[in-house]
C-alpha cells in the first residue's frame, strides 16, 4: 500500500528547489501581484483523509477552475441542453481566442475556454439577478467543500473587469450570434466574480470530491450530480481542461484536470482522490508549471491514471 502522504512530501520535496518557476499572470493587474514563491498540495481521498505539503492552506484565486463548478450547476439547471449552446471537443486555440468562435457562429468549442465558460454563466444566470447567481456558485462550492469561509476576492474581481476587454469581445460576440440571452454586462459580471473566488489547495480538493466518488460527495453521502454525469464532467476535464495544453497533460499525467491562470490545477483520481495542486508561475500555456509537474510526478508514483497502471 501506497503512504499517500509519503508521496505528497516526495513530490513537495523533490520540487522545492524550482519553486518560483513560471510567469505570473500578469495581465491581470491583481494577479501580477502574487508572490510567485509559493507550492502547495493537498490530496483528500474518498473516504476523507487529508494529505498535504507546503502552501496547501494559502487561499489563492481559482480562476478558470470555477468553470467546474458552473458547469455542474448549469447542467443541473437544462441538462443536455447546454449543448445546444456550447461544445464539447477541444479547442487547440489558446484560451481566450476569438477566431474560432467566429467560424462557428458563436457556439464555443467547449465550456472551459473563456467564450464557452461565459455561455454557462449565461445558463447559471437565468430567472436571477447577477447578484444572486454570485451567491448560488459560491454557496454550491461552500457546501461542496463544507466550508463557510470561501470568498470572492473582491480585488482580483474589480482588476478582471477592468482590464477583461477581450472577454468583453467574447461575450458580445455570443450575444451578436444570438447565443447569450442576457444583457453582456449582467453575464460577465458573474463569470468575472466566479472566477476570482479564492480557495486553498486543501479547499479546492475537498470541492473535487464529488467527482472521484460517481457524483456523491462520499463525506456527506449526498448526492451532487449523477454518476453518469460525474464520468462525462471528468472526460470533458480530460480533453479540455488545459487549453491547448490538455491534450500534454493528458499524456504526461493521465487523469481528469482543470487549470487555472491563478496558478491552481484540480485533479481527479476517479474512486481514489481528488487532488489540488498551486504554483503561481505558469507555462506558455497558462497552466501552473511547478502544479503540472507535482502532479505527473504524483500520478508517476501512486500509478494513478485513467489510463491503466
Amino acid at each position: 500500500m501506497t503512504d499517500l502522504q509519503d508521496v505528497v512530501d516526495s513530490v513537495h520535496h523533490d520540487l522545492a528547489a524550482r519553486i518560483g518557476e513560471g510567469k505570473l499572470a500578469d495581465y491581470i493587474p491583481e494577479l501580477a501581484t502574487v508572490d510567485p514563491k509559493q507550492f502547495g498540495i493537498a490530496l483528500v481521498t474518498v473516504d476523507g483523509k487529508v494529505h498535504a505539503a507546503g502552501d496547501a492552506e494559502t487561499a489563492f484565486s481559482i480562476q478558470s477552475i470555477s468553470k467546474v463548478f458552473t458547469l455542474t450547476l448549469a447542467l443541473g439547471k437544462i441538462g443536455d441542453g447546454l449543448w445546444k449552446r456550447v461544445g464539447r471537443e477541444p479547442s487547440g486555440n489558446a484560451f481566450n481566442s476569438i477566431v474560432q468562435l467566429e467560424q462557428e457562429k458563436g457556439k464555443p468549442r467547449n465550456p472551459f475556454i473563456n467564450a464557452g465558460a461565459i455561455a454557462v454563466a449565461d445558463v447559471v444566470l437565468a430567472g436571477h439577478l447577477p447578484k444572486e447567481a454570485i451567491g448560488e456558485i459560491v454557496q454550491f462550492i461552500r457546501h461542496l467543500s463544507d466550508d463557510e469561509s470561501i470568498a470572492i476576492d473582491h480585488n482580483v474581481a474589480r482588476s478582471e473587469t477592468q482590464t477583461g476587454y477581450r472577454n468583453v469581445a467574447l461575450a458580445n460576440f455570443m450575444r451578436a450570434f444570438g447565443n447569450l440571452n442576457h444583457p453582456v454586462e449582467h453575464v460577465l459580471g458573474v463569470y468575472f466574480h466566479h472566477c476570482a473566488i479564492a480557495m486553498s489547495c486543501r479547499q479546492l480538493a475537498h470541492a473535487g470530491l464529488y467527482l472521484a466518488s460517481a457524483g456523491r460527495n462520499p463525506l456527506s453521502g449526498g448526492s451532487v450530480v449523477s454518476s453518469s454525469r460525474a464520468r462525462r464532467i471528468n472526460a470533458l476535464m480530460l480533453m479540455c481542461g488545459h487549453y491547448d495544453g490538455s491534450g500534454d497533460f493528458a499524456y504526461r499525467v493521465g487523469l481528469p484536470g482543470k487549470s487555472g491562470v491563478g496558478g491552481g490545477i484540480l485533479a481527479i483520481a476517479p474512486g481514489k482522490a481528488s487532488i489540488a495542486v498551486w504554483s503561481p508561475g505558469l507555462n506558455e500555456n497558462g497552466n501552473s508549471l511547478l502544479g503540472s509537474a507535482a502532479l505527473e510526478l504524483l500520478a508517476q508514483r501512486t500509478g494513478w491514471s485513467v489510463f491503466g497502471q
